[in-house]
C-alpha cells in the first residue's frame, strides 16, 4: 500500500509539472538581447539544450509557443532575440528591413547566433555536449549560419529557411549534422538556391538531409501565414505534421 501511495504521488507531481518561462537578458557587443527561456523544472538531471530562432517578425508569440512545445519534450530552450531589445513587428515592410540587415551582414548574424548559444550553455541544467539549434524562415537561415561558423553543436534544423550563402566555402567549417525542411514550391527559396545549397553541402561532405514537401510554400508551419498558397506563404497542416516528426527523429539521433 505504501509503495502504491508513493507511486501515485510521483505520478501526481509529474502531471502537475509545468513549463517555466523567463526573459533572459544577454549581450552581443553593446546590444542588449532579450531571450525567452523555457524548461520543465520537474527534470533535475542535465538535459539537452536548443537554441530556437524566430521568423522575420522577431521574437513573437509564435516563436515562444514553439519554445514551450520543445520544453515540454524535455529540452532546455532559449528562443534567441536576434534583433535586440525584444523587438518585434507586424509590418512586412519593417520585417524585411530588419531581416535584410542580418542577411546582408552574415558576420553580425553569426555573432548574434553565437551570443545565444553561449547564453544557453550557461544555463543551469543544460548538458553542454548535447546542443542543437532550430529556426523558422529567417531563423532557419540563422541556424545554418551558426553551423557555417563552425559552432560546436550537434545539429541544426531549418524550417522553411533561406538556404543561400555568400560564402559557400564556409560549409567546410560545419561540425553539426544538418536538417532542412523545405516547401517544394516555396517561391522565396527557388530551385536554383536549393541546388546551390546541395552543392555547397556535398562539396564540404556535410552530413545533411533535405526534405521537400509537395504543394507547400513558405512559412508552412505557421497558422498565421494564412491558407492561400498563391501568396507565396501559407500554412500547411500536413507538411507541418510531417516536419515535426522529422524534427524529433533528427533530435533523437543527434542528441539522445
Amino acid at each position: 500500500m505504501k509503495t502504491m501511495l508513493i507511486a501515485l504521488a510521483l505520478v501526481g507531481s509529474i502531471a502537475q509539472a509545468k513549463v517555466k518561462t523567463e526573459t533572459i537578458n544577454y549581450k552581443e557587443g553593446s546590444t542588449t538581447l532579450k531571450g525567452y527561456l523555457a524548461y520543465d523544472d520537474s527534470h533535475k538531471e542535465p538535459r539537452p539544450g536548443l537554441v530556437l530562432v524566430h521568423e522575420w517578425m522577431g521574437l513573437n508569440d509564435y516563436a515562444k509557443r514553439r519554445a514551450r512545445e520543445m520544453a515540454e519534450k524535455g529540452y532546455i530552450v532559449l528562443a534567441a532575440d536576434i534583433y535586440g531589445n525584444g523587438m518585434t513587428t507586424k509590418s512586412p515592410k519593417e520585417a524585411g528591413q530588419l531581416a535584410g540587415k542580418y542577411k546582408g551582414d552574415r558576420a553580425l548574424f553569426r555573432k548574434r547566433m553565437q551570443a545565444a548559444l553561449d547564453t544557453l550553455k550557461a544555463q543551469k541544467g543544460v548538458e553542454t555536449s548535447k546542443i542543437a539549434a532550430m529556426g523558422y524562415c529567417f531563423g532557419g537561415t540563422g541556424v545554418l549560419e551558426l553551423a557555417r561558423s563552425g559552432a560546436d553543436i550537434k545539429g541544426v534544423i531549418s524550417f522553411h529557411g533561406g538556404l543561400g550563402s555568400p560564402t559557400p566555402a564556409d560549409a567546410k567549417n560545419i561540425k553539426a549534422k544538418v536538417l532542412v525542411l523545405h516547401g517544394a514550391v516555396d517561391p522565396n527559396v527557388p530551385p536554383e538556391e536549393v541546388a546551390a545549397f546541395q552543392k555547397e553541402m556535398n562539396d564540404a561532405h556535410v552530413d545533411y538531409q533535405l526534405i521537400a514537401y509537395s504543394d507547400t510554400v513558405h512559412a508552412f508551419t505557421n497558422p498565421d501565414s494564412g491558407n492561400d498558397p498563391s501568396k507565396g506563404a501559407a500554412y500547411n497542416a500536413v507538411s507541418e505534421r510531417r516536419s515535426i516528426v522529422a524534427l524529433h527523429d533528427f533530435l533523437d539521433e543527434v542528441l539522445k
